[in-house]
């Protein structure tokens, strides 16, 4: 027996540990992974207490054993024992471990991945700081939601150009907040901008109801303006009627209604809600293209589109599809080839969720990735079984 592996003192090698120390000696990583993997927890925190005191060749041979034992969170605790946080902070991205990973990100400089590690950790205050130091706005913009803090989320997205998230940060400011006048102002600038002076005058006589002194009057004046740009002096007789603004579809009650997102809480679901991207897609125009890689999911909300075997004149038409069908929701989180294309045969107005952008909330909605990816699964388990029967 080699001359280290001694109970002298309780150094490496002791009669509970020995069995291990003696295969990571010899170079023997799938016999010293299965000792490994055989010890109680008590042994095996005992044989990471003994690697500090061997050679260092010796400790990177039994990082790799515990690498393959699955002891991610060991693994890390050597690499950062060694001063190689570089190699311990995906150890323990993988261990579950995500602050002690942000923090590892955050002694190499990885400023970036640090903020993620932070906000998945539920750290969202050091997360907002390295996101601001970092001029990421679009994260700090997500995060100020989630921080619930709407009025700065909402100024963040209208400095990146997104309206839908604006309009849904807006939307989450209360009714008793000293900020909702203001916020259902800029609601009503942004729905009249886009042709919806209907809903802004609906908008703001619910506003109304609800506002008093200053913030009164700046509902009130704007009121005005947006009636005489409609030719109108005054509210018609009894007020606004929300049933004489045209039908909105939105999108969220079907991006609800998908099935993977069944049972998703409403703020995980007002999350995904505010990720999606409106789009508009002219008429005869590639929505997906056959064997590209997945684009995300797409929510149809107005239009046709034509779903057939490819992009020639000789291929098959399968589907045609309008308001509420999805496309895309295996590549979300399968990343292979579209398997039909689809095409729009009108003017197409849909929703999508990158793949990017949903990778990111599943990093950031733990509870809701796990729900997401067992009805995915089963999900995918009926489409195998109908294939095959």
């Amino acid at each position: 027996m080699d001359s280290n592996l001694s109970d002298v003192g309780g150094g490496p090698g002791s009669s509970a540990t020995r069995l291990v120390w003696a295969r990571v000696m010899q170079g023997a990583v799938e016999d010293a992974v299965r000792a490994y993997e055989a010890m109680a927890a008590g042994h095996r925190e005992r044989v990471l207490e003994e690697a500090l005191v061997v050679p260092a060749a010796t400790r990177d041979t039994l990082v790799e054993v515990l690498r393959q034992a699955r002891d991610f969170a060991g693994a890390a605790r050597l690499l950062e024992a060694d001063g190689d946080d570089r190699a311990a902070a995906p150890m323990y991205e993988q261990a579950g471990a995500p602050l002690l990973a942000a923090e590892a990100w955050l002694r190499v400089g990885e400023q970036a991945r640090a903020a993620a590690a932070f906000e998945r950790a539920g750290s969202l205050e050091q997360a907002l700081a390295l996101y601001q130091a970092l001029g990421a706005r679009e994260s700090l913009a997500h995060l100020l939601g989630r921080m619930n803090r709407p009025m700065e989320a909402a100024e963040v997205f209208h400095m990146l150009g997104n309206t839908h998230a604006e309009l849904e940060m807006l939307r989450a400011v209360p009714t008793d907040d000293a900020q909702r006048p203001e916020a259902v102002l800029r609601m009503s600038s942004l729905l009249d901008a886009e042709g919806a002076t209907w809903r802004a005058l609906v908008l703001l006589a619910d506003g109304l109801k609800h506002a008093t002194g200053a913030g009164a009057a700046m509902l009130q004046a704007e009121q005005s303006r947006l009636l005489r740009q409609m030719g109108l002096a005054s509210p018609p007789e009894g007020g606004v009627a929300a049933e004489k603004a045209p039908p909105v579809v939105d999108g969220y009650g079907y991006l609800k209604a998908i099935p993977i997102f069944d049972g998703l809480s409403l703020e995980d679901m007002r999350d995904l809600y505010r990720l999606a991207r409106p789009v508009l897609v002219p008429a005869g125009t590639t929505v997906l293209e056959k064997g590209a890689k997945g684009g995300g999911l797409v929510v149809l909300l107005e239009g046709m589109v034509s779903v057939s075997t490819g992009p020639g004149p000789e291929a098959r038409q399968l589907n045609m599809l309008g308001p509420g069908a999805f496309l895309g929701e295996i590549s979300l989180i399968l990343d292979g080839p579209v398997s039909a294309h689809v095409r729009a045969h009108t003017v197409v107005r849909a929703l999508r969720v990158t793949r990017t952008d949903f990778q990111y909330f599943l990093e950031t909605h733990e509870a809701a990735a796990l729900r997401i990816f067992r009805l995915f699964t089963q999900s995918l388990a009926e489409r195998v079984r109908a294939l095959s029967s």
